[in-house]
């Protein structure tokens, strides 16, 4: 039995505008504050007594994304997503999102829907509308860029700044999975490399995986503290790793901190895989990235809303000392050292 060949539609059957019309033929508006989306020259938003957030991540493939592992439909809502976290990290309500895209003519049609259906799928979950973008031709791999545009009152931002002396420290979930979840792609597709026949051993770690392919934005934690009538003095998301988050807070607010390595929270297959790979969980946890948890500080008075709120750690505190240490489990003072993601290294 002959096994039939995938179909593949040529970019240039479609045109850039025929692929425009295409991939954005079904889209809905759902967010009032969506007059006009796609189909005009721009796009029309009403924030009425809101103010307005954006933010804007370029991926690029080879620098953000390997597509020997990441699926073309989970790199579209991942692309999505990590937009949704930076709003959220300003203690915002995502709304809008714009979509850039750099294709070159090794990618069929159907590749580009894949995309479009990963970033619509996340735009159903978090009530987003796509409003607008553009493509045009690459030669050297593909490109994504998505602009997010979100909403607050004004009095609801957090900034990075803002945090005080005494303030708790605070990250929502748990760290290191993302990091995890990377090093077991790049280990089998290093033995790919070495030997095609070799199938993926990729049983028993669906939550690691998950964390780096399909991570979630935390609007659920947003409205957890909304509810408990918390404002975070400061607040960041973590894509760089924890200790460059944090080092991000305490240059912001000019202030120093102390965090406890027994208080990270760490889920128990990231500590077996990190055993795997003879890495010290709180390294992974502290240096990996992409986590996309919130990290934020709260004043000492909200400590007894914040311990019943699942889901939350405390794990230090700001201090006038502008020095960054973790007290590890011997009790040793170590300085912070930022050593996540650099976009330009």
């Amino acid at each position: 039995m002959i096994e039939e060949l995938p179909q593949r539609t040529e970019l240039s059957t479609l045109g850039e505008f025929g692929l425009i019309d295409h991939l954005t033929k079904d889209i809905q508006l759902v967010n009032p504050s969506s007059v006009t989306g796609v189909g005009d020259d721009a796009a029309v938003i009403d924030n009425t007594d809101y103010q307005t957030l954006v933010s804007v991540d370029l991926l690029v493939e080879g620098v953000h994304f390997d597509l020997t592992y990441m699926p073309f439909r989970h790199l579209g809502y991942k692309a999505a997503v990590v937009n949704f976290s930076d709003i959220a990290a300003m203690n915002g309500i995502p709304k809008q999102i714009v979509v850039g895209l750099a294709i070159s003519n090794r990618f069929p049609v159907e590749a580009i829907e894949e995309i479009y259906e990963g970033l619509q799928t996340a735009c159903k979950k978090y009530k987003v509308d796509l409003v607008g973008g553009d493509t045009t031709s690459s030669t050297s791999g593909l490109f994504l860029s998505i602009t997010v545009i979100g909403q607050a009152k004004k009095e609801a931002i957090c900034y990075r700044k803002g945090a005080s002396a005494n303030d708790l420290l605070c990250v929502s979930g748990d760290l290191g999975g993302a990091y995890m979840g990377l090093l077991l792609l790049e280990r089998e597709k290093a033995v790919y490399k070495a030997n095609p026949a070799m199938q993926p051993d990729l049983d028993g770690y669906d939550y690691v995986l998950e964390r780096q392919l399909k991570p979630e934005a935390r609007m659920d934690i947003i409205e957890r503290l909304q509810a408990a009538d918390i404002k975070p003095t400061s607040m960041i998301d973590i894509s760089d790793g924890l200790a460059s988050e944090i080092m991000h807070l305490c240059k912001a607010s000019e202030l120093g901190c102390q965090i406890y390595e027994d208080k990270i929270p760490v889920d128990p297959t990231t500590i077996s895989v990190a055993e795997e790979f003879n890495i010290v969980p709180t390294i992974a946890a502290l240096n990996g990235g992409e986590d996309y948890e919130l990290l934020f500080t709260i004043s000492q008075q909200d400590y007894e809303k914040i311990r019943k709120i699942p889901g939350i750690s405390v794990i230090g505190h700001f201090t006038e000392d502008k020095s960054s240490l973790l007290i590890t489990n011997d009790g040793q003072a170590i300085p912070l050292l930022a050593q996540g993601w650099d976009g330009l290294k």
